[in-house]
């Protein structure tokens, strides 16, 4: 739980980085899912596949499936709150754009390997973490969950 002073902190420049293993191995899970999604044999599979990587962070208090498997969680730093869907969809917009990159014939592949490459070195070389879409939804990933109570 989160001290008076953390709050305060954290509400003027944001919280810890979260642990870039972890991140990585929440959003692999998130992938894994997304493809055993579009898997299914229906016409609809690429769009539910589309949808649940878009959405997946406004489940559960800003916790997509991976993440709550490994214990991270999506926050609004400033006030302090959990993530909506519309921020989860703000945040993982420039990975769907790969996914729809990933259909182009011959060079999809690619143009998905730079993505989320770029969002990989973001998530490194930035001092709180973010990648593009964090910096288009204002949102921290954190290592630990916040009490409900905090993040409202």
């Amino acid at each position: 739980m989160l001290s008076k002073q953390d709050e305060e902190i954290g509400s003027s420049w944001g919280y810890p980085k979260a642990t870039i293993l972890n991140r990585f191995i929440a959003k692999f899970i998130d992938f894994l899912i997304v493809a055993a999604i579009f898997q299914i044999p229906l016409q609809i599979s690429f769009l539910a596949s589309l949808v649940y990587l878009l959405i997946a962070d406004g489940f559960a208090s800003g916790r997509s499936i991976g993440k709550q498997l490994i214990g991270l969680q999506v926050v609004i730093p400033n006030p302090l709150r959990s993530v909506s869907f519309k921020e989860s969809i703000l945040r993982n917009f420039p990975l769907g754009v790969g996914f729809l990159f990933f259909h182009i014939p011959a060079i999809g592949w690619l143009l998905v390997l730079l993505i989320v490459g770029f969002e990989s070195l973001l998530i490194i070389g930035n001092a709180k973490g973010h990648r593009i879409g964090d910096e288009l939804a204002k949102t921290q990933v954190l290592d630990q969950m916040i009490p409900e109570s905090l993040a409202k």
